[in-house]
């Protein structure tokens, strides 16, 4: 494989602690597969060989490469998975069943609004199910949380036990419960921490500036004993600390593992230097950070466009007439290019002028295969094949089609198999004793309990044939049929489970309903071909693209109004801006407006500080309206005027792939700026 030295010098490091600082565009992902085929090389048992990183989509790319080098498979995978193969093999030892189910989001709320009833509370979910979620990933139990004086902080404590309570009478976890069980399996069960500790002597994390307490928890008690850990990441583009994610733990890694040796990767391989040289000076105004300069070999390129517009609609306007002409006047394929903004709310505007030049897009992190509502009905029905016990399952298709158990009789039946200590669908083949059901009831819940035993009949037979079964014995298409516009489409979505069931083969359903747990919008988002993409910055860490557009760099929109004020949130959102700008491969262009609309009533924006931050001469400034060229006769050193610079001297006249480019000195602040002459508007001051 051919690396450069640095990459080279990571690769062959053997024993011991190593952080690799992989800058944008260094070739990060290449680093670990190439340290794993070298260890393999050395005669490492593949077996002893542990990759972790944070999407499904990486892991399997990283699988491929690594199969491709050395026709060996190594395991490569997600926290989460990790944690659900150690769970799947050692949750007994908690007082769990291994085929547990994997609750998500909606699972997750759902349960939480069931507490919340049962407590008798009238406060909304959300609220209290981000803070369960943080304090499972600050590993704290219900026990050690601090009651506040808000209503909810004040509930908390009894809402986070009973909720717990209920995921482990329902045998089932939600997503934090991977990485936080996992952690409490470590600390029980010492035996049971160096069983994995032997199993995985060489450990790799990729993206390790992405860790939470938790994840780094997991990774440091695998290590303890070996010291052999091989993190690369990049502490500037640590953007998710509202998911808990802590920069500290790649910033303090030389502290938590003393003697550790650190490798600069500070060549890039997608953006040309102009972008790259105003990244870095941007981002040089963070001060939490390890030093580090991205250069390339690839040229100068362009400098980078910022264009200032009065309204949002005339950003938007502008953004796609430079796509539509890229796209059919030069033949650009629409899935090179990228519109990055800050929140979702700045979609509405881009769509609307999207769709009125017919150009096709997609929201990056929209709603995902996985979550649509008739996917989720069937995974609810594959888990009650798979478990019997899960209660949020039941509770979702036992009136699919309806079968007149409401929500009360649903409790009843809940309780009745908790008193009995049974799972909840033995309870009910058994007759349901002490629940009382009218003759009509009775004969719905025989016929859903029916129903799901002769599926179960069905679990060691090939998955694409319970899937088929289910759809045919549930009557689900019966169900979808009762909305005619939209049944052709659901039915589809169907088929294409059943598809997925096939590839599956005759591997086990846990398995197979873990993976859809554990799948992301964005992992299959990023697979879509011949559409333009939208997406938040957050969505676009780890992509690239030939044009680049970050709209919305106004000051409260980007930095956004929640890190004013504050110094750590601040300089979060500027390394936000600079994982933005080092997407872009060969042209960045930065969009603002002086008027936005925001809560319903207009307000005047001004431009972001990022933009004032970035190297002046390495930029031009341009209006979203194309003028006539304009005094093109100038002459170096002639005094000129700019309707927002003010007065400046002309220093330079050059060209490059715009056009005319003049490099003025203004008098108001000293710069130096590039602006280019047809769309400056520059005008001479008379002496």
């Amino acid at each position: 494989m051919d690396l450069n030295a640095e990459q080279q010098k990571a690769v062959e490091h053997l024993e011991g602690p190593l952080l690799v600082l992989a800058g944008a565009g260094s070739g990060k992902t290449r680093i670990v597969t190439a340290r794993i085929a070298h260890l393999l090389e050395l005669g490492v048992p593949a077996s002893e060989i542990l990759a972790v990183t944070f999407t499904n989509k990486a892991a399997g790319e990283m699988q491929e490469r690594v199969r491709r080098l050395t026709n060996t498979h190594v395991l490569i995978c997600t926290f989460h998975s990790l944690g659900a193969k150690i769970l799947r093999q050692s949750i007994s030892a908690l007082g769990y069943s291994p085929n547990f189910a994997i609750y998500d989001q909606e699972d997750s709320d759902r349960l939480v609004r069931d507490c919340l009833k049962e407590l008798g509370s009238q406060e909304k979910a959300k609220a209290f199910r981000t803070k369960i979620s943080e304090a499972k990933n600050q590993l704290i139990p219900p026990q050690e949380l601090k009651i506040g004086f808000s209503p909810i902080d004040k509930l908390l404590p009894d809402l986070y036990s009973l909720y717990q309570t209920k995921l482990k009478e329902f045998n089932a976890l939600d997503f934090d419960d991977l990485l936080y069980l996992t952690v409490k399996l470590f600390d029980t069960d010492p035996f049971l921490l160096e069983h994995y500790q032997q199993q995985w002597r060489f450990l790799l994390i990729d993206e390790y500036q992405d860790t939470n307490h938790a994840q780094y928890l997991m990774a440091r008690k695998l290590v303890e004993k070996s010291h052999n850990l091989f993190v690369v990441g990049d502490p500037d583009q640590s953007i998710y600390s509202w998911r808990g994610a802590n920069v500290g733990n790649i910033l303090h890694f030389e502290e938590d593992y003393p003697g550790a040796k650190v490798v600069r990767l500070e060549q890039n391989y997608r953006s040309t230097n102009l972008i790259l040289r105003c990244a870095n000076h941007l981002i040089r105004h963070n001060t939490d950070r390890y030093e580090k300069e991205l250069w390339s070999t690839l040229g100068e390129g362009q400098p980078i466009e910022i264009v200032r517009c009065r309204t949002e609609q005339e950003e938007a306007q502008y953004i796609t007439q430079v796509i539509d002409r890229l796209h059919v006047k030069e033949g650009m394929p629409l899935e090179e290019m990228v519109v990055f903004y800050r929140t979702n709310a700045q979609s509405r505007s881009l769509e609307d002028a999207l769709l009125a030049r017919r150009l096709p897009y997609i929201i990056v992190g929209g709603i995902s295969f996985y979550q649509r509502r008739e996917i989720k009905d069937l995974i609810g029905w594959l888990r009650m094949v798979d478990s019997g016990a899960d209660f949020l399952s039941f509770e979702r298709t036992i009136n699919l089609p309806k079968r007149g158990l409401g929500e009360a009789t649903l409790e009843k039946l809940r309780l009745g198999a908790q008193a009995a200590g049974e799972r909840l669908v033995d309870f009910c083949l058994h007759g349901a004793q002490g629940v009382k059901l009218s003759k009509k009831q009775q004969e719905a819940l025989a016929s859903y309990v029916a129903i799901l035993e002769k599926l179960r009949t069905l679990k060691d037979k090939p998955l694409v044939e319970l899937v088929a079964k289910t759809i045919e014995l549930s009557g689900y298409l019966d169900v979808l049929r009762a909305d005619p516009e939209t049944y052709e489409e659901r039915k589809e979505n169907l088929d294409e489970l059943v598809s997925k069931a096939a590839e599956w083969g005759s591997r086990p359903l846990t398995s197979f309903l873990e993976e859809l747990s554990l799948k992301s919008s964005l992992d299959e988002a990023s697979t879509v071909q011949e559409r333009l993409c939208l997406m938040t910055l957050h969505n676009g860490k780890g992509l690239e693209f030939r044009i680049t557009f970050i709209s919305g760099m106004e000051e409260g929109l980007f930095p956004h109004n929640n890190s004013l004020g504050d110094e750590g949130r601040l300089e979060e959102e500027r390394r936000l801006a600079y994982v933005g700008m080092t997407r872009a491969k060969e042209r960045l262009i930065l969009t603002s407006t002086s008027l936005r609309f925001i809560w319903g009533s207009a307000q005047t924006m001004r431009q972001s500080r990022f933009i004032d931050e970035l190297p002046q001469r390495d930029c031009v400034f341009l209006s979203p309206h194309t003028h006539d060229p304009l005094a093109e006769d100038l002459d170096e050193g002639e005094e000129v005027y700019h309707r927002d610079f003010g007065p400046g001297t002309l220093e330079e006249i050059g060209e490059n792939s715009l056009g005319l480019v003049y490099k003025v000195r203004f008098q108001k602040d000293g710069t130096l700026r590039s602006l280019i002459a047809k769309y400056a508007k520059l005008s001479r001051l008379s002496s």
